[in-house]
């Protein structure tokens, strides 16, 4: 086995690196695959090759080489080196050693079209980036795609926390905090108070920022504030089949709606039993093919206040 890196992103359940990224499911992937196939001489299943063509000779191919430079340089800006091995194949970035490698989540962008010119876009590597994005195939912009921010309240009122019972999906019939995605033209704050009002028509005060949490796998960013009842009124909102105040004992830890929701009860409990209410940054790392409501579906990074 060769353990060079090679320029070449070609597709993991493989005997070589041909075969582990020639499966992956990117779309530029699954061109590059294509256009492959008279190269490489695969049949529709690229494990096939295989077993007449070493890695080796695979690496060594003036064919590919010339194949991907051909390209613009779009395929071979990113370097791997793998080694088989019986648990499994190694990987590293950019010929680095994979424990030092960036923890970034690859995202296909899903942008089809120029929200400037209607045009349809391409999925490329821009020069001096390093991600792919979609560009216009006709102006040439390119279009990013940022995190969502999520803004919440932590209401609480004579010892006990507000949850609305969601009547909308995902996760209808499950217990969340008043939370949403934040407007144009709004802060945080603002957000939180406007989403609390909208599910539970609970108007808030005195909100102080409670948690930050960072989703990267579905590129969420959840900021949650605890906040007051000005008046003890609350009943739900249009997204909501009811509004209940619970105390931190007897909040419904197997019912709730989001890992978000699930990480920012926890701590809160925990604060509550240790008597000191303090501000938390966490990041989840959601499992794949892990539910929104599976409690064992995530892990979480903590990040220790100083």
């Amino acid at each position: 086995m060769c353990s060079k890196p090679i320029p070449i992103l070609l597709s993991p359940s493989a005997r070589c690196y041909c075969c582990f990224l020639l499966q992956r499911t990117p779309l530029h992937f699954q061109t590059m695959r294509r256009s492959l196939n008279p190269l490489l001489q695969l049949s529709s299943t690229p494990l096939r090759h295989c077993q007449s063509l070493s890695f080796g000779s695979l690496h060594s191919s003036s064919r590919i080489e010339g194949f991907l430079k051909s390209r613009g340089g779009a395929f071979h800006r990113l370097e791997f080196s793998c080694a088989y091995r019986s648990k499994g194949l190694r990987m590293s970035y950019n010929g680095s050693d994979s424990s030092s490698a960036p923890s970034v989540v690859a995202r296909k962008p899903s942008i089809s079209f120029c929200q400037s010119c209607g045009g349809q876009t391409k999925q490329v590597i821009p020069d001096g980036e390093e991600r792919t994005r979609a560009v216009c195939t006709i102006c040439g912009k390119i279009h990013y795609e940022n995190p969502k921010m999520v803004v919440g309240c932590l209401v609480e009122h004579n010892g006990k926390v507000l949850l609305c019972k969601r009547k909308i999906q995902p996760s209808y019939g499950f217990w969340t905090l008043p939370a949403g995605f934040m407007e144009i033209g709004e802060s945080a704050l603002e957000g939180a108070s406007r989403e609390t009002l909208e599910e539970a028509c609970a108007e808030v005060e005195g909100l102080s920022p409670f948690a930050q949490i960072d989703i990267p796998r579905i590129g969420q960013v959840y900021l949650i504030f605890r906040a007051k009842l000005k008046t003890p009124n609350f009943s739900p909102g249009s997204e909501s089949l009811e509004c209940q105040l619970f105390s931190p004992e007897d909040i419904p830890f197997d019912s709730l709606a989001f890992s978000s929701i699930i990480v920012t009860l926890r701590m809160y409990v925990e604060d509550i039993k240790a008597g000191n209410l303090k501000f938390h940054y966490c990041t989840i790392n959601k499992r794949r093919g892990a539910s929104m409501t599976d409690p064992n579906g995530f892990d979480v990074d903590y990040l220790s206040p100083s």
